[in-house]
């Protein structure tokens, strides 16, 4: 994004005042720092560590003639079949690279069977091999964890796919292309149409960044630069594996669970064993999830249950992401299929999940299901669900409301709240917001849900003065805020007012913030902390102290102008006493933990989490102890 800023000509933009290139030209370097730190962890501390524990990654120079026997046949049975070298002439031009694909560019000498001299060669590694090959036990000296890496076997038989000619070097790159879909949405009719051909050439965007080995020699680093149309700033030596993200393979590769987290099972509280009415439950009291300690199963069954019940009306829904095999959007097709009211609002631009947001678009519409892509120009992020029930003669709703996505695989690793509800003021709203995405029609004002793009932002600055308020007057005041990222400018100036108040603001963001804690006379009373632990802290919870009269937002939205601006989102309260009470008290766990949180220093650096000891506070941990053993 940055870079089509900077080749647009874009003015001046954000706190700093800086344009795209100027702010690309500030950046370049610490990125670089930052990539070389990566490789510096990985081969100075991670490679070590796990040679102490007998998993080893060998070297080329470090094969034993016995492996170097074994790899030769592996590379001759499983690898130069799929290989498909090209070298460069005038009839076999500079190829079309893969984004992000494993590719080797290979220095030539000789001549081919036709007489010709190349000089350069290209050999794509398909996205299908895997990049560590495991070694048999046999010939690794009694221990099972011997890996190489498929550059390194491809380096070392690459001579094999050019026949007759010399190989004087062998370098692996790979190239970035930029993977924003771009659709003028004043300019299309049909939305989904559009993207499914954008999508299309996705993988052959424009370069913006390519890595080398390190040893590649400087006229073939000019070489690759010219032909993806890159400067030197875009150009990354990195010493390792070009993609390190396929190194996490190796935790399923490997049988040692003394290195790994226990395994647990996701909590069911006992009230929801009590009955097999789920409509039931909810309209006694409101119920709250917090996964991935309680189990997902049971915002699943609200939909299945939904889908079956003869008194249910109508079910609405917004889904972001999903996952390829979801019981909710089964049971979404069940209930269109047996005539219910289905409408869903797909966002067909979740960010890589285009594809599968189309199919399943499709599928729905297919089923009989009213599917809408929500708003033009606008991203619907929100996680709603709103079902209608006919009872004793009378309509009622129920809805289930969260800060995550509907998705079963990463609500086992992503930590997230889920609010069930027949709160018919919180229903009403709801209702309001389905039919702004469904229907053209005027702002309406809610009673209780704050909605971007119309009211959450002010509504968040507005109880933000109010804290300010209650410390002016002498009363206690408090804000804790937890988010993934906090950078929206009048937000943090906000904050800093409340600070010099004498508001004490407590902050749990895990990743960007543009806010500096600490600092006399601007940030005193703020304390920032982000925690990192074995599940990815992904709720949105907004707490504000309110002279005594606590207010409790869970949201799907983030403290970042594209999510108060250009999204729509929800932030929903949570009234039930006993449920702010113990939201409040998690909130309390992750402030007080010493095990996973990092702590913002005044120059915005962070500090490590202190070594545990006994009684040490581990937020995550201690609750899957307390609500994953549950019921």
């Amino acid at each position: 994004g940055l870079v089509q800023q900077a080749e647009g000509g874009s003015a001046p933009t954000g706190a700093a005042g800086l344009t795209a290139t100027e702010l690309r030209r500030a950046l370049d370097p610490r990125v670089h720092e930052r990539v070389a730190d990566q490789y510096q962890l990985l081969n100075e501390v991670l490679t070590p560590l796990l040679e102490q524990e007998g998993i080893r990654f060998i070297p080329r120079h470090a094969w034993s003639p016995e492996q170097r026997a074994w790899l030769h046949d592996y590379f001759r049975q499983e690898l130069r079949p799929v290989l498909s070298p090209l070298s460069l002439d005038p009839a076999h031009p500079f190829p079309r690279i893969l984004n992000k694909s494993l590719n080797f560019i290979i220095d030539l000498d000789g001549k081919d069977a036709f007489g010709r001299e190349s000089g350069i060669a290209v050999v794509q590694a398909p996205r299908a091999l895997p990049r560590l090959i495991r070694l048999p036990q046999k010939i690794c000296d009694d221990n099972p964890y011997h890996f190489v890496f498929l550059s390194s076997v491809i380096h070392a038989h690459v001579n094999e796919l050019f026949a007759g000619m010399q190989v004087q070097g062998c370098y692996q790159f790979r190239v970035t292309r930029n993977s924003d879909l771009f659709v003028d949405v004043e300019e299309v009719d049909d939305l989904r149409r559009a993207l499914e051909g954008e999508l299309l050439s996705r993988r052959y965007g424009d370069a913006v960044r390519l890595e080398t080995a390190p040893d590649c020699p400087q006229g073939m680093i000019d070489y690759l630069l010219a032909q993806f149309e890159l400067t030197t700033d875009s150009l990354y030596k990195v010493d390792g594996p070009v993609n390190l993200g396929r190194l996490e393979a190796i935790y399923d590769l490997v049988d040692r669970p003394d290195h790994k987290y226990r395994p647990f099972t996701p909590g069911l509280p006992a009230k929801w064993t009590l009955s097999h009415d789920i409509f039931d439950l909810i309209a006694r009291e409101d119920l709250l999830l917090h996964h991935p300690y309680e189990s997902f199963l049971p915002v699943s069954e609200f939909v299945r249950q939904a889908a079956n019940d003869p008194a249910v009306l109508s079910i609405r829904q917004t889904l972001y992401r999903t996952g390829p095999d979801s019981a909710i959007v089964d049971a979404l097709v069940a209930a269109a299929r047996a005539g219910k009211e289905v409408t869903v609002a797909i966002e067909l631009r979740a960010r890589f999940d285009e594809e599968a947001n189309i199919a399943l678009a499709r599928r729905l519409e297919e089923a009989g299901a009213h599917v809408v892509y929500g708003v033009v120009g606008y991203k619907t992020h929100a996680k709603l669900i709103l079902i209608l029930r006919r009872e004793k003669g009378q309509l009622r709703h129920y809805a289930h409301l969260g800060t995550g996505n509907y998705h079963p695989k990463t609500a086992r690793f992503y930590t997230d709240y889920g609010l069930f509800t027949a709160d018919q003021e919180i229903c009403d709203d709801l209702y309001s917001v389905f039919l702004q995405l469904t229907a053209a029609g005027e702002v309406r004002e809610h009673r209780l849900l704050l909605h971007s793009p119309f009211d959450l932002h002010s509504g968040l600055l507005q109880r933000i003065e109010r804290e300010i308020e209650h410390a002016n007057a002498g009363r206690s005041a408090r804000i804790v805020i937890k988010v993934n990222s906090l950078v929206e400018p009048a937000l943090i100036e906000a904050l800093y007012r409340a600070s010099n108040a004498g508001v004490q603001v407590d902050l749990i963001v895990r990743g960007m913030c543009a806010l500096r804690p600490g600092v006399p006379g601007a940030s005193e009373n703020i304390r920032v902390r982000s925690v990192v632990g074995r599940f990815l802290e992904h709720s949105r919870v907004f707490y504000f102290h309110n002279g005594g009269d606590e207010e409790i937002f869970g949201a799907s939205a983030d403290w970042m102008e594209r999510n108060l601006f250009r999204r729509v989102e929800t932030a929903f309260p949570i009234r039930a006493a006993h449920l702010r009470s113990r939201v409040i008290q998690e909130l309390e766990r992750y402030l007080a933990d010493q095990c996973n949180a990092w702590t913002m220093q005044a120059d915005g650096s962070y500090l490590p989490p202190e070594k545990p000891g006994d009684g040490s506070v581990c937020a995550q941990q201690q609750l899957l102890e307390s609500l994953a053993e549950r019921g």
